[in-house]
């Protein structure tokens, strides 16, 4: 029996029992959140027709593709909990996984999982009249249950994930069939709108489809919890980016033939507006429970993987103490849980107090995102050459060029969220800055230690 003082250790180490069933659906779940309901009337907006957005949202879909590959090449070569910040530790130092472990605890985990709790509480707000802040306190409540449901065991969380994942697919699959109606049916055909758009801004409309397309590369960190250690997470991240693509893109195709693309453009909920066209109230609701459920599953991955990434960082760096301990008995990080959580609810208040909510998110955490983004998919090249007898089970195929065609993209996303965001990316830049200065400090105090 596990006594409660021996419950947390931080030397225990993960026990491989995932399947690659699990990293799948953790895949799948951190990808399909409420980006792609918030992000095609955006891209769709800045391009001037219904084909040059099924492109944009194709391309995305490969370039997200390729660095899912890039990753599984290093995943299954260095299997660890801290998934893409065990790379770039191992790449550029102790140093920059320290930064990078700070960024995803203090910037993209928590600023990803405030974004999706506003979009959960406005969508239920706006739908059930709850007031002014009743969406934020309803985020709120969220945010505090899924880490109570995540503090209960790996087990129950990553169940949790599955069955939620599920419903999402099942929710696209709904749209996805609304437009092929609304495309077959005569009298709600007419109805779409015609015309194009003057708008010929790629950036800020690949900006909204990476960040719907992004999260893919948490999966990494349940490399070493994997049944099948040389090939699960690799199925797992290919397989999973593989059908959020092809969702992804009939998703568009649908609210491209159900609306027209002038409309979808204009619209503020093409998905509600689809449903609503086709099947009347009831699937305009149903639409919405699912835009419920997609902030909730994307929520509830972050939690999965983003407190291994903040475990595997605090189990490197004795400064960050406690936030490395790992529950034996429940199979979690549960104090990486619990900080994740804390902090998500602080941007949720600072996002309530900018009024910005989901904006203002993006905003604070896209150009970090992709900052290291770039720096993990030049990690592939530094890992091939510092540690060249490595086993690899999986290696990158058209090695450079896939790797090469990711970074590229990222390095063009980051300059394009740079261009596009204001106060939020002013503040998130901060924040990294403080990273900056705590790993200054510690190295300070290292050095002042030293006899």
């Amino acid at each position: 029996m596990v006594t409660a003082a021996a419950a947390v250790s931080t030397s225990a180490a993960p026990l491989r029992r995932l399947s690659v069933w699990h990293a799948m659906a953790v895949c799948i779940g951190m990808v399909i959140g409420a980006g792609i309901f918030k992000s095609s009337p955006v891209a769709a907006a800045n391009l001037p027709s219904s084909s040059a957005l099924l492109a944009v949202w194709i391309f995305g879909g490969a370039m997200s593709l390729a660095g899912a590959m890039c990753f599984a090449e290093m995943a299954a070569a260095f299997p660890d909990q801290g998934g893409d910040y065990n790379f770039l530790r191992r790449a550029y130092g102790d140093g920059m996984g320290f930064l990078f472990a700070w960024s995803r605890f203090a910037v993209i985990h928590t600023g990803s999982m405030a974004l999706l709790a506003f979009t959960f509480g406005d969508y239920l707000a706006a739908t059930f009249d709850l007031g002014t802040y009743g969406g934020v306190w309803l985020a709120a409540a969220t945010i505090v249950v899924l880490a109570v449901v995540n503090l209960a065991g790996l087990r129950f969380g990553i169940g949790t994930q599955v069955w939620l994942m599920m419903l999402v697919v099942l929710g696209l699959l709904a749209v996805i069939a609304a437009g092929a109606l609304a495309a077959a049916t005569p009298e709600l055909n007419a109805s779409v709108s015609s015309g194009t758009l003057d708008r010929h801004d790629v950036g800020t409309a690949l900006v909204f489809v990476f960040l719907a397309y992004g999260g893919w590369s948490d999966t990494a960190t349940l490399s070493a919890e994997m049944h099948d250690a040389k090939h699960g997470i690799k199925r797992g991240l290919i397989l999973g980016m593989s059908i959020v693509t092809a969702l992804y893109v009939l998703a568009n195709w649908a609210f491209e033939r159900g609306l027209g693309h002038v409309a979808l453009a204009a619209s503020n909920a093409p998905a509600a507006d689809l449903m609503h066209l086709v099947f009347g109230r009831a699937g305009q609701l149903a639409i919405v429970g699912v835009v419920a459920i997609t902030s909730i599953t994307s929520m509830n991955a972050i939690l999965i993987a983003g407190a291994r990434t903040t475990y595997a960082a605090a189990r490197d760096t004795a400064a960050l103490g406690q936030l490395g301990g790992w529950h034996v008995e429940r199979g979690t990080p549960s104090t990486a849980i619990v900080a994740i959580a804390a902090v998500a609810l602080g941007l949720l208040a600072f996002g309530a107090y900018t009024r910005g909510g989901f904006s203002t998110m993006v905003d604070y955490l896209s150009p970090i995102y992709w900052l290291f983004m770039t720096l993990s998919g030049v990690a592939l090249f530094v890992l091939r050459r510092k540690f060249p007898d490595a086993a690899r089970p999986f290696r990158v195929p058209w090695y450079p060029l896939v790797p090469l065609a990711f970074i590229a993209s990222s390095v063009y996303v980051l300059y394009s969220s740079l261009a596009y965001v204001k106060t939020g990316a002013v503040v998130g830049v901060g924040v990294l800055l403080v990273g900056v200065l705590l790993l200054v400090g510690l190295r300070w105090r290292g050095s002042r230690a030293q006899p």
